[in-house]
């Protein structure tokens, strides 16, 4: 399976499935707790935003969780880390299924995250961007008490914009570096992903969060880029002017969330390695998956909180995460 493009510059396929899981189930699929299953793998940045969202909001119970294996190969995602190797809700071997189900002659990505309809084993959507959108709005009423404001209607625009330019820049920036098949479409990504980088860390200087004085959305799909930086896009990719922990602002920035609960305890450094390094064999022909880095510093002080702001504004923290959604021992930085 190859994933650089010769031709020179890397392009995303974008072709998602974009039908919504609704309060008033305008597309067909209304709100229902219990009904769905939302099917993400730890090693994706993309999957790992919803985790984090589901987790800060709450909706554990609501929208419950099926997490596939960190690899796969041409066909799709695999449940091989459940007994039998099936989703035990789903029965199915492959995220494959679900979306054959939806559609026979689907010739799209099998990407995560998926949100599954249960009754019909059919994939609803897979349009990761506007997943956590819908799940801090049509998800309201199953939101945990204290729950924050992820996506405020005051600060929508801004959120908007901040977010446009870090999915550019930076959340595919990394993929258009490591992807790329020429040096010039490289440099380009390259050059871009740094300038970018280097304009939040001037924001981020004075303001602890990206956008208003409390964790939004956009600082979730900012973290999901930093967590993997130094494991993964620093080398794998050749994002190498700096490693994040060579970048003052944002490596205190990014310990500073990964240190607030909902970020860090969700982060899974094996499978993320064991993704990029293991699947991407034509950037690492062998297969394989580095040793390191180090995790203890993500624990180390980070000093944000004289900033100011209100992690969770007016709500509270998540409650601890329920075991069976736990991180394995040895997999992150947090102790169990």
């Amino acid at each position: 399976m190859s994933y650089v493009n010769p031709g020179g510059e890397y392009s995303r396929d974008s072709r998602y499935l974009t039908t919504r899981v609704t309060a008033d189930g305008r597309d067909g699929f209304p709100v229902e707790p219990g009904r769905y299953r939302l099917v993400v793998s730890r090693a994706c940045p993309w999957a790992s935003r919803a985790v984090i969202v589901r987790r800060l909001l709450g909706l554990e119970s609501a929208l419950p969780m099926a997490v596939a294996g960190p690899t796969h190969d041409e066909r799709s995602w695999t449940f091989n880390l459940d007994p039998g190797n099936r989703d035990p809700v789903l029965g199915i071997e492959r995220l494959q299924e679900a979306y054959l189900a939806r559609d026979p002659s689907y010739d799209r990505g099998i990407t995560v995250p998926a949100i599954v309809d249960v009754p019909t084993g059919m994939v609803v959507t897979n349009d990761f961007s506007q997943i956590t959108i819908d799940m801090s709005l049509e998800w309201a009423e199953y939101h945990r008490d204290g729950a924050p404001a992820l996506y405020p209607s005051a600060l929508r625009s801004e959120i908007d914009a901040m977010n446009e330019a870090v999915f550019k820049d930076v959340n595919n920036g990394v993929y258009r570096a490591g992807f790329a098949g020429a040096q010039e479409a490289y440099a380009e990504a390259y050059d871009r992903l740094f300038a970018r980088l280097d304009r939040l860390a001037e924001r981020l200087e004075a303001s602890r969060y990206l956008v208003g004085d409390t964790i939004t959305e956009a600082d979730v799909r900012l973290f999901t880029t930093l967590v993997r930086f130094d494991a993964v896009y620093h080398g794998h990719f050749k994002c190498n002017r700096q490693k994040l922990t060579e970048m003052p602002v944002l490596w205190a920035y990014a310990r500073d969330l990964f240190q607030t609960p909902g970020f860090g305890d969700t982060v899974d450094f094996d499978h993320i390695k064991q993704h990029y390094y293991t699947v991407h064999r034509d950037i690492n022909p062998r297969g394989i998956v580095p040793v390191g880095p180090d995790l203890s510093s993500w624990l180390e002080p980070h000093d944000r909180a004289a900033l100011g702001g209100r992690p969770f504004g007016d709500g509270t923290p998540p409650m601890p995460t329920v075991p069976e959604e736990a991180v394995p021992t040895g997999h992150t930085a947090l102790a169990p």
